[in-house]
């Protein structure tokens, strides 16, 4: 009986510090529940607000590759519209020359004909005892009259020619002009895109400031861009079967006509390219034939540490080279990827077939567009810093069946 009254005792002193403690946890875990709910908003909101970044970074990257095209188109049409003003100004010179010595010519004979006067021909008139020399100093007479006519019209006709010259000098001043204030203002706007393209980087810089966020952003890079590379790696894959499928159709067809004629053609293998002194066999025979894609200096190799951080390693490598130097084709091939992508910035990759790909990033402009065939030597973009990029260097790449390789297996050995 007393152990009854302990027990309930103990019940009735333990049972309101339980619900309380129950109570407390409840209210902990909705707590919990709450920052959590918090937190994954604001990861959500960050989320968002690096997206929106990093399209503003490709929106302002592209605009600048496509200024500095305009750029250069101008610059060729000013240095076209110079070379013609200097030519019209020779042709000015020129005609400034031929000007003052007809002038002088017509001044000598004016000066003559002023001296000799009327008298002898009015002499000639009026003295006709000799009927031949008469004639014959008619005709002198009419020479000379004919002559000077002649000196005038093509005096006259330099006149025009002149006028025409200054007016094309005029005309030509004029278009210079207008070319030389349409550069300065496409300069103006690169100037302020690449402003903006500082501070985007900036903002960048200031999200990816700690060294896992670096990690983190480079790891998802990477899967965007494998995504990208399978797409199109599976997308080359059904193309060739489709064409191994045709290309077994058409020799059923060779082989059906053969057998209903005596002799018949028999199906030719694909063609390949050669161009200048580039290697122009399949792409699987050109390792160690291949040039590089740009003259410049290897600052990170295939494999090594990507930032300083040994747990992301380059799959191609990373060449120093000038802004603006062009970018050629390593191998004939064709562009199947023109376009800007997160951790690449302006990428060109093109297909040699048989699976194999080069991939060229981090371009300030694209000179090639998706679906176009290209040569080896080619011209194929312009070396850049786009991707965030500091300094301005190519990322050249070279895929095997989708598997990366390095590239300076495949290129010439640099000196």
């Amino acid at each position: 009986m007393p152990r009854i009254l302990l027990a309930f005792a103990l019940t009735c002193l333990l049972g309101p510090v339980v619900a309380d403690e129950r109570t407390e946890a409840r209210q902990q875990i909705e707590a919990a529940r709450k920052d959590v709910a918090e937190l994954q908003k604001l990861l959500k909101q960050i989320e968002q607000e690096k997206s929106a970044v990093h399209k503003q970074l490709k929106t302002t990257e592209s605009e600048m590759g496509e200024l500095e095209k305009q750029v250069d188109s101008l610059q060729q049409e000013i240095d076209r519209s110079e070379a013609e003003l200097e030519r019209l100004d020779e042709e000015k010179t020129t005609l400034e020359g031929a000007r003052i010595e007809q002038q002088r010519l017509i001044g000598i004979q004016a000066r003559a004909a002023y001296q000799s006067g009327r008298q002898e021909y009015l002499k000639l008139l009026l003295n006709q005892q000799n009927p031949e020399k008469f004639s014959r100093t008619l005709t002198y007479y009419d020479y000379l009259n004919t002559a000077r006519f002649e000196q005038v019209e093509r005096f006259n006709e330099t006149l025009r020619q002149l006028a025409n010259v200054e007016a094309g000098i005029e005309s030509q001043q004029t278009i210079l002009a207008e070319k030389q204030d349409g550069l300065k203002q496409r300069r103006a706007q690169l100037a302020e895109v690449r402003k903006e393209r500082q501070l985007t980087l900036a903002k960048l810089d200031k999200d990816l400031s700690s060294r896992d966020r670096k990690l983190q952003a480079r790891k998802q890079e990477q899967a965007q861009f494998e995504r990208v590379l399978k797409t199109i790696e599976e997308t080359l894959a059904r193309q060739a079967r489709e064409a191994e499928q045709e290309r077994q159709r058409a020799l059923a067809l060779a082989r059906e006509e053969q057998s209903r004629r005596a002799s018949g053609n028999t199906a030719s293998g694909p063609l390949v390219s050669s161009a200048g002194g580039n290697f122009g066999g399949p792409f699987a025979n050109a390792k160690g034939k291949l040039p590089w894609p740009v003259d410049g200096r290897l600052v990170a190799g295939y494999g090594t540490p990507r930032g300083g951080d040994a747990r992301t390693k380059w799959d191609g490598v990373l060449i120093g080279a000038n802004l603006g130097t062009q970018v050629r084709a390593v191998h004939g091939g064709r562009v199947v990827f023109a376009d800007w992508l997160r951790g690449a910035g302006l990428l060109v990759i093109l297909d040699h077939g048989n699976g194999y790909l080069s991939l060229y990033g981090h371009n300030q402009s694209l000179l090639r567009d998706a679906g176009e065939i290209v040569e080896a030597g080619d011209p194929i973009a312009t070396v850049g810093n786009s991707g965030g990029q500091e300094a301005a260097a190519l990322y050249f790449a070279i895929r095997q069946q989708g598997r990366p390789s390095d590239p300076a297996l495949w290129c010439r050995a640099q000196g």
